[in-house]
């Protein structure tokens, strides 16, 4: 009877391990994928034995809906902010169905092209992984400095594979215009004697074209450290060429404040996302 027994608890068990295991999503969670396995084609300078290696961490959707997103965070090209501006919105995210894929970019210590073409590589990568993420549509997100390299990848990509289908900006530097710029970025991208054809290249407001992919953007009125203005030109530059644009303009908040509950419109804004991805990019 206790041999029977046994026998039938262990036969359950079997079927109980069985189906969570065809439950589990076809990434496990943390998955991190370091982008250059090779060595990156182009170098920031550092060389010192302990320099960051790019790399992207997928978040995926239990149940996707067939979007993600790629997670570019803020930090002024002087470090990356990868809790409120970065890993902490996956959950959020993933229980909407977006798959969240976080990137952990290089610096771009004066060398411009570093991050875009980290940013490149990693659109490369989740476009190569769709079928298996059940990704359909990919964008792009970014906080102030991640803004301004989420920009950049909607206007400086190269092939179908690198440009995104829709973006997402908090507070996001947009332009290098000196008298507009959050100048530390400015400084950190393109060096203290950027060129004038540097500053116009990576202004993206001028980089912007009707084939852009549409945007959500979000600031503070009160932001001391990244002028509204930024978002402003950006828009402006978005409804001139026709583009799909939704702007959101908080009368306080400052700056920096990411998935963060010390924002008193995070509920309103995660509203707002919500039914923008559902109603505008649709699933």
């Amino acid at each position: 009877m206790k041999k029977t027994l046994l026998l039938a608890c262990a036969a359950v068990i079997s079927m109980i391990c069985a189906a969570n295991a065809f439950a589990q999503p076809r990434f496990s969670r943390n998955e991190v994928i370091e982008i250059w396995p090779d060595g990156a084609p182009n170098s920031n300078g550092d060389t010192s034995a302990d320099a960051p290696v790019a790399k992207l961490t997928i978040y995926p959707a239990m149940k996707p809906n067939g979007q993600a997103i790629l997670c570019l965070p803020g930090g002024g090209y002087a470090m990356l902010s990868k809790t409120h501006e970065g890993g902490d919105m996956a959950t959020w995210f993933n229980s909407m169905g977006v798959t969240f894929a976080l990137l952990e970019y290089r610096l771009p210590k004066g060398h411009k092209e570093i991050p875009l073409s980290d940013a490149q590589q990693a659109m490369r990568l989740l476009r190569e992984r769709s079928e298996k993420l059940g990704i359909t549509k990919l964008g792009v997100l970014g906080c102030s400095a991640g803004g301004h390299l989420t920009s950049t990848v909607a206007t400086h990509y190269v092939d179908a594979a690198t440009k995104p289908d829709f973006q997402i900006l908090f507070y996001p530097v947009i332009t290098m215009d000196k008298a507009y710029t959050h100048m530390s970025s400015h400084d950190l991208l393109l060096g203290e004697n950027a060129s004038e054809a540097d500053e116009i290249l990576f202004s993206n407001e001028k980089q912007v074209t009707p084939d852009t992919c549409p945007a959500f953007i979000m600031h503070s009125t009160d932001d001391t450290l990244v002028p509204v203005k930024n978002s402003l030109l950006y828009y402006e530059a978005l409804v001139k060429n026709k583009v799909s644009a939704t702007m959101h303009i908080y009368p306080v908040g400052g700056h920096g404040w990411g998935i963060g509950d010390r924002f008193p419109y995070k509920s309103d804004w995660q509203a707002d996302l919500e039914r923008w991805l559902r109603i505008e990019i649709g699933y």
